[in-house]
């Protein structure tokens, strides 16, 4: 096709992923005339895909990856590009009961060395049998396989080549959709298991809950296809509740960040979710380019999602003050909670009532108190924390201590979550899975919050914490103030802790740095460490690195925990000042 598919489509009445299986619900959506497009940076349609020939292409795949021999639960890494085919192929899994497991592309990592380093590990990991990737991979492909159990890899077309084909071979409920790799921000990457029951129940949940999609609504999109964003919330969602999605590949967004808004404007988009560090780019992009804002229209954006990652109320400010004078709305701002070890969505925001703030009391992050202040200006140090919402039906969610004690509303402690969407396991690793899964269906999220009202408030990661005597302090914090002195970019800054002579924790902060002067880079440091000092109240060493030096996880978010292992065993230098 040569003109995207619909936005609305009377033919059909939309189901809210009340199907079985990925299957059905990719047989249902294809009886309707919606389906997804693909786009360039520029906002040219390169493909138009409509879920009728999703579904042909899928099944067609199915047909072969069981005529090829592969066995009910045999893993497919696929290298996640934005196109028709990774989609066709995804589905197509689902065909045959084979397991897909969406990896990276090259371009989001630094170099070819750590990709293929990564990429080995999440082979080994889920212990692929095959790789789907686009040709020009062959050569990375050929060493990153090296010790793993792959034994044929080609793209779209190699695989539709081979010999032979076989009546599909259909899942049921209870079994395994995919293989959906965390970012591995706080510990190394996990296969978690997503059966089609927990895919469609969290599915039902964003879809009809979350954002209450309306017959008109229509996706934009720039999010990675391997994470669970952007394969569960913009891919996934879109088929089983039979949205008419766009999508711009990642890499494009990231040279061109308004093409996501080019895209959304071109289309009249009304659903688009970003971390927060999307928004500010775009933001930030825009303020160097005022006659970009004159070809955009942001009137139709209904819902305008965040997730991902600790949500910045100054971010989002800074993006609304840009965009409001071409139609964007506060009331749009939409935040949520979520993680892929409960397939996706946990909470989210009353829809049409934009950011609500709490206001905290620095001193829970301490220890000093477990009470919150109740929004009191005179606080001698005060955070805002954003409300991520209310938990989904399907969900029970507890706050509980460090002893495993159930806490009341207004007090900070472990989240804890149970329902249909959260994992069975993690993939081949059942000490990790018993580390944070109950045998009762209790998850332990790794992430701090409390409840207030019902609603969900996120104020970061347990493994992050960073204790200096005694006292609990989060990076996010300490990363945040060291942003906001001039010449510090966001992204720039990693806040980690260091063993002292008396194997006490030391704060430090590596900082991406720009400058070559010496004496320049002296007082930069000696700035950084009064300006940190005087919004936290933490005295913290400073090492300067190169630019592009901090490690980034497979979802471009900072990894800390790589970070502190490579400066610590000289990998990541110091620049000399």
């Amino acid at each position: 096709m040569t003109e995207p598919t619909p936005s609305v489509d009377k033919s059909l009445k939309r189901r809210f992923s009340d199907f079985e299986t990925l299957v059905e619900a990719v047989e249902y959506a294809a009886q309707g005339k919606r389906g997804l497009n693909f786009y360039d940076a520029r906002g040219n349609l390169k493909r138009s895909l409509p879920y009728s020939e999703m579904r042909d292409m899928a099944e067609a795949m199915g047909r072969k990856l069981v005529g090829m021999g592969f066995e009910k639960g045999a893993r497919i890494a696929m290298i996640a590009e934005t196109s028709a085919e990774f989609v066709a192929f995804f589905m197509g899994c689902a065909y045959a009961s084979v397991l897909p497991v969406p990896m990276p592309l090259p371009t989001s990592f630094g170099g070819k060395e750590g990709y293929v380093a990564q990429l080995n590990v999440q082979l080994q990991s889920s212990k692929a049998n095959a790789i789907m990737a686009p040709a020009f991979m062959n050569e990375i492909l050929e060493e990153a396989k090296k010790g793993t159990d792959v034994t044929f890899t080609g793209d779209w077309d190699h695989y539709m080549a081979q010999a032979g084909d076989a009546d599909p071979r259909l899942p049921t409920t209870e079994d395994v959709a995919y293989l959906q790799y965390s970012s591995g921000s706080t510990r190394f990457p996990h296969g978690i298991v997503v059966t089609h029951k927990s895919l469609m129940a969290n599915n039902y949940g964003m879809g009809y809950h979350g954002v209450n999609l309306q017959d008109d609504d229509r996706i934009t999109s720039w999010l990675p296809f391997y994470h669970d964003m952007g394969l569960v919330g913009t891919l996934l969602t879109s088929v089983t509740c039979q949205l008419t999605a766009d999508f711009i590949p990642t890499e494009e967004f990231a040279r061109r960040p308004l093409s996501w808004l080019r895209v959304l404007t071109k289309n009249k988009g009304t659903i688009s979710y970003s971390p927060t560090f999307g928004y500010d780019v775009c933001a930030r992009r825009a303020g160097t380019r005022q006659s970009a804002l004159e070809e955009l229209d942001l009137s139709s954006w209904r819902i305008a999602g965040i997730g991902a990652e600790m949500i910045r109320p100054d971010v989002m400010r800074f993006f609304l003050d840009t965009f409001k004078p071409i139609g964007f709305k506060q009331t749009a701002l939409l935040p949520s909670y979520g993680l892929a070890e409960c397939t996706l969505g946990v909470s989210f925001g009353d829809v049409g009532k934009g950011i609500e703030i709490d206001l905290m009391d620095e001193s829970l992050l301490t220890g000093e108190t477990h009470l919150l202040v109740n929004n009191s200006d005179d606080a001698p140090r005060m955070r805002e924390v954003v409300n991520c919402g209310k938990p989904m039906p399907e969900y029970e969610v507890e706050i509980r201590s460090t002893e495993d004690a159930v806490l009341n509303e207004k007090q900070v402690g472990q989240i804890f979550v149970r329902g249909t969407s959260v994992m069975r396991e993690y993939f081949n690793d059942p000490d990790s899975t018993a580390a944070c899964l109950s045998a009762d269906g209790w998850l332990n999220t790794g992430d701090m919050g409390y409840l207030k009202n019902g609603y969900i408030y996120i104020v970061g990661r347990v493994k992050d914490m960073i204790i200096v005597n005694g006292k609990n302090h989060w990076p996010q914090d300490i990363e945040w103030a060291a942003e906001q002195l001039q010449g510090v970019k966001s992204g720039d800054v990693a806040a980690i802790s260091v063993p002292g002579e008396q194997a006490e924790e030391i704060p430090l902060i590596l900082v991406q740095c720009r400058v070559s002067d010496t004496a320049e880079r002296l007082r930069f440091i000696d700035e950084l460490k009064k300006h940190v000092q005087r919004e936290t109240g933490i005295n913290v060493i400073v090492e300067l690195v190169a630019p592009r030096a901090l490690p980034r996880t497979s979802s471009g978010k900072l990894s800390r925990v790589k970070a502190r292992n490579q400066f610590l065993s000289g990998q990541l230098q110091a620049l000399a000042s």
